[in-house]
């Protein structure tokens, strides 16, 4: 029987063992080959986590002594609220990991973290095509009926 699931702050010393997971999340949104994120975006991405001038922070799942999940959200402002909103910006876990409750954990300590930083809200996007994790986001948020819209400039 698998042990416990831990969710914690991403640590200095983890950077070999998010490394997998971060490539992972890239691979599965297709950054990867050819189209593989720059190792310096991925390096200041890193750095981000532990600058407290940074709004960016990450999470991991570690299962028995080995990272099986990730979650990076950042803190923003908007002009319709005074807290900030909080972006969930990534999540991934491992293949073995699904379904085990690790992707809904790693939701929850961010709800957690947002409410402590006084946040009302906590929201993300998904591909249309991701239906896996489209079971899970349903039970656990809202749709907002938006659509996202973006231009490379």
């Amino acid at each position: 029987m698998a042990g416990e699931i831990i969710i914690r702050e991403v640590a200095r010393g983890d950077f070999d063992a998010w490394l997998p997971l971060w490539d992972g999340y890239n691979t599965f949104y297709g950054r990867s080959g050819p189209t593989a994120l720059d190792p310096a975006i991925t390096a200041v991405t890193w750095d981000r986590f532990f600058d407290p001038a940074e709004p960016v922070h990450a999470l991991v799942a570690e299962r028995d002594g080995v990272l099986i999940g990730l979650v990076h959200y950042l803190f923003h402002r908007t002009t319709i609220m005074i807290a900030p909103t909080c972006y969930l910006n990534d999540l991934f876990t491992t293949l073995e990991a699904r379904g085990a409750g690790v992707g809904k954990a790693l939701i929850e300590a961010v709800y957690a973290r947002a409410h402590d930083a006084g946040s009302t809200r906590v929201y993300w996007s998904t591909h249309e095509t991701n239906a896996t994790a489209q079971r899970l986001y349903d039970h656990v948020a809202q749709k907002s009926g938006f659509i996202i819209y973006r231009q490379d400039v």
